[in-house]
């Protein structure tokens, strides 16, 4: 097909309208003393909203995210923004590379290079995120989202390929190879969460057993923004979509939380993010994914593709490979020491190499 170019160019008029709005923030009060016991701290939260307002240049990362080549399509009724970035190998493979929430496409600017000398990356916005733009209609949730997917790659031309993702990436990826059985060569996956099977599982060590334990504890008391996403996401989407102060503290929360303590993303590559958001006013229909995609991911048709995992020693839960075992067709499982979450901005190197050593091994 013939791509359809795009340009990120933020009117000055939006930019305006944010610092209008930062000049005029009503802050809340906090609790001495209070630390996270209640939520993301005032002082930091005034921090990020202070740089966000006097130092950081949104055109300089504006800049940055144009020196990708990005595109944009329809499908389903629905626009849907990527990168492309070729490989200077003719026979590279190519893979598909999808973000979860609340982060995006600048979740891999750092990986991008490195990566694409060994593939041909093509890097989506989930609808309802950042330049995809708003959902206008119920029922896209994890599944509809992956045969978006298989048809992008079919329409660029790509018969085999292959898929890696985390958090709702995860989900995407796994139902990306249901949906394409014939071309997903593989999926790797940086976040699986293993709930214990209800007959138990017999040999497991006491780190299984831990890691179990807190999957399970964490399925049976999720996080706040989590229920509310899952529930009422129009509520907190008038929060977020009002406030900037509101959206920024929404993310940066989970950021603060799900990164390994030692890791160090630069604020601006976190409040460039955070602009992916707000720009685009899709605080509420990516909130709605959560919704949408309830169960959709356990009920769903199993993954059919070869599977590697890497666990990051800080991430939200840290997956068993015995339970992993029992679903997947495990090919290649990986255990680091350091890095969380957003293993692609925090820990690059790790990522970059995993991801090679997985899908060379499926060559």
């Amino acid at each position: 097909m013939t791509e359809k170019p795009f340009r990120i160019d933020i009117p000055q008029s939006a930019l305006d309208d944010l610092a209008a709005r930062l000049d005029r923030v009503r802050w809340p009060d906090e609790l001495p003393g209070a630390g996270w016991d209640y939520g993301i701290p005032l002082a930091r939260v005034r921090e990020l909203a202070g740089r966000w307002r006097d130092g950081y240049d949104w055109r300089a990362q504006e800049a940055l995210l144009n020196s990708f080549p990005q595109f944009t399509d329809e499908i389903d009724g629905q626009t849907v923004h990527y990168l492309h970035v070729r490989s200077p190998r003719a026979d590279a493979l190519p893979l598909v590379v999808t973000h979860g929430w609340p982060g995006s496409v600048v979740e891999f600017l750092d990986v991008i290079g490195p990566l694409s000398r060994d593939f041909h990356l093509v890097i989506p916005s989930i609808p309802g995120f950042g330049f995809s733009g708003r959902t206008a209609e119920r029922g896209w949730d994890v599944a509809r989202v992956a045969r978006a997917w298989a048809e992008l790659m079919r329409r660029l031309g790509y018969e085999r390929y292959g898929a890696q993702g985390g958090d709702f990436g995860s989900a995407i990826s796994q139902q990306l190879a249901a949906a394409a059985p014939d071309q997903v060569v593989g999926v790797h996956l940086n976040y699986l969460p293993t709930l214990p099977p209800s007959d138990g599982i017999a040999g497991l060590s006491e780190e299984d057993q831990r890691r179990l334990a807190h999957t399970k504890a964490y399925a049976a008391n999720r996080p706040g923004y989590q229920v509310l996403h899952m529930t009422t996401p129009q509520t907190i989407a008038y929060a977020l979509t009002d406030s900037p102060v509101g959206q920024l503290a929404w993310i940066a929360e989970r950021f603060a939380k799900w990164t390994d303590p030692e890791s160090r993303i630069p604020d601006d590559r976190l409040l460039t993010d955070v602009m992916l958001y707000w720009l685009t006013g899709t605080a509420g229909s990516a909130a709605r994914l959560a919704k949408e995609s309830t169960y959709v991911a356990q009920a769903g048709r199993p993954c059919p593709a070869p599977v590697g995992v890497a666990v990051f020693a800080h991430d939200i839960t840290l997956s068993v490979r015995a339970v992993a075992e029992q679903r997947f067709d495990i090919r290649h499982w990986s255990e680091f020491d350091r890095g969380g979450h957003f293993a692609a901005m925090e820990v690059p190197d790790l990522f970059v190499e995993d991801v090679r050593k997985f899908f060379s091994t499926l060559a």
